[in-house]
């Protein structure tokens, strides 16, 4: 019904924004993310998304069309409601999300608060396919993945370890933490393994 607000910010919060719009003030809930990104600004233009239900209908705002998408998908998975997404977007980035769901990481996931289980993977098996098509996401993943990992490889090895052992170990701190940690923070778990 509302593709996007633009206006003047005239309150905000970690959780909500009301957007001046010509006279109009709208109450829009919004995420962490999309609260780190307008935080600083007199005026912004949110992606919006309007969710109906029995009792109420709100107004969900995003900084970015990629976070929209995310929230859209993510609501689209029996059992997470369009709360329940939000707080998702809130704990984590989309590209951690996204992340998370490509590689199956299941403890990514269950960090949010809510998020048991059996949700985790409901998620997962629902959205992997829909995500990993979408945008080149496996290209990049892989790059930077892959980057990560060799370098982390390389120093293992000139420190002595051995090579096929190092790489499992580096496989299985990706798998668990996800590939947002910097070389040397893989390098430092990979050494507390070894």
């Amino acid at each position: 019904m509302y593709a996007f607000i633009e206006g003047k910010i005239s309150g905000i919060n970690p959780a909500e924004v009301v957007i001046d719009c010509h006279g109009v003030g709208y109450d829009i809930s919004i995420s962490v993310n999309t609260y780190s990104r307008i935080k600083d600004l007199e005026t912004c233009r949110l992606l919006t998304h309007l969710a109906v239900k029995e009792d109420a209908m709100v107004l969900y705002g995003f900084a970015s069309e990629d976070e929209r998408q995310l929230f859209r998908q993510l609501i689209s998975v029996s059992g997470v409601g369009a709360g329940t997404a939000r707080l998702i977007l809130s704990s984590l980035t989309p590209e951690e999300v996204t992340e998370a769901i490509i590689l199956g990481n299941v403890p990514v996931l269950q960090r949010v608060k809510g998020i048991g289980g059996k949700t985790a993977q409901r998620i997962i098996i629902d959205l992997k396919d829909k995500l990993g098509k979408g945008q080149g996401f496996r290209e990049i993943l892989g790059s930077t993945h892959n980057t990560k990992k060799e370098e982390a490889l390389s120093a293992l090895s000139m420190l002595g370890f051995n090579k096929a052992l190092a790489e499992k170990t580096i496989d299985k701190i990706l798998k668990e933490e996800g590939t947002s940690l910097t070389v040397e923070q893989l390098i430092k778990h990979a050494l507390r393994i070894l």
